[in-house]
């Protein structure tokens, strides 16, 4: 697993990392998220070993990242922020000098660049340097190192960063793959990230761990949990669709957004409001081009957990 106890890194008066203190399992896929400057970047930093924390603890499957930096590294695979890879190379030669530092030999060699080269679709530009390329695919390379040697635990920077939604979706899909039988940490500040493929969030602010829980727990934490959205295919019946959705016992508040013709209508605390509203849309008439129970909102849980 990865452990960390207490983990700290002061810069002179700034304290970047403040006793953070976290286990993550095989088969976790753990989001590490927080905003610009909450010290995600730091802690990733440490416990690849890139920084010494000042104290506190950090081992990778049992190797201690101070005690025991080659054992930790064998058995992490890292992509840090912004990918720093060898321009001058071209693909296919960066690819074969991270196999050479890996120590992979013979026909394990050999499979393990195959699977990556396909999986993140290289192969059109093996041949580039990678300074050529484009942001994009700079970040597929940066991907394709961490994972050649088909490490048990992945630390992944920003892993999306800079990819297109399709590219995004693929390696969404490669981390859910993966996640099978690894240890996987995203550092991220995108939350659609996280409910795509974590399994439990831990949320960092001004160096400490705020909240630790799975991204639907977290989510239930907003004023929006099982709130209920619809949206009117007639603009005009909106101001007589807020007035009758608010009338209801259950409601606490509707929102309204006039250009989506959308009315969202928030629950009093532990009511179940969704077979009212429904009932009411067709009981007035009101035409309905869709109509959806909200599961809550993270981004609000998170601005209100980090403010």
């Amino acid at each position: 697993m990865i452990k960390t106890q207490h983990l700290t890194k002061r810069y002179e008066s700034l304290t970047a990392v403040d006793g953070v203190s976290f286990e993550v399992s095989p088969g976790e896929v753990l989001g590490f998220l927080g905003p610009n400057g909450a010290g995600k970047t730091t802690t990733m930093r440490m416990l690849a070993g890139f920084i010494t924390p000042t104290s506190g603890t950090a081992s990778i499957c049992g190797h201690d990242v101070i005690e025991d930096p080659l054992g930790a590294k064998a058995a992490l695979g890292y992509l840090p922020e912004g990918a720093p890879v060898y321009g001058e190379m071209t693909v296919a030669g960066f690819l074969g000098f991270i196999a050479d530092l890996r120590r992979l030999e013979g026909a394990r060699r050999r499979e393990r660049l195959g699977h990556v080269i396909e999986r993140l679709q290289l192969r059109a530009v093996l041949d580039q340097t990678i300074d050529t390329l484009s942001k994009g695919f700079r970040r597929r390379v940066g991907l394709a190192q961490a994972i050649v040697h088909d490490p048990p635990v992945l630390i992944l920077d920003e892993p999306t960063d800079g990819l297109d939604p399709n590219q995004k979706h693929e390696v969404r899909a490669l981390i859910n793959d993966m996640a099978r039988d690894k240890i996987i940490v995203i550092s991220t500040h995108i939350l659609e990230e996280v409910e795509a493929v974590c399994s439990r969030a831990v949320i960092i602010a001004r160096g400490r761990i705020v909240a630790d829980d799975t991204p639907a727990r977290l989510a239930a934490r907003s004023r929006y949990h099982n709130a209920v959205s619809l949206k009117l295919e007639q603009p005009t019946q909106l101001a007589a669709a807020r007035a009758a959705v608010a009338a209801l016992p259950a409601v606490a508040e509707v929102e309204v957004s006039e250009r989506e013709a959308r009315l969202t209508a928030l629950p009093r605390a532990g009511a179940s409001i969704l077979t009212a509203v429904a009932e009411l849309a067709s009981a007035r008439g009101f035409r309905l081009e869709d109509l959806r129970l909200e599961s809550g909102r993270l981004d609000e849980v998170f601005r209100g957990i980090t403010a």
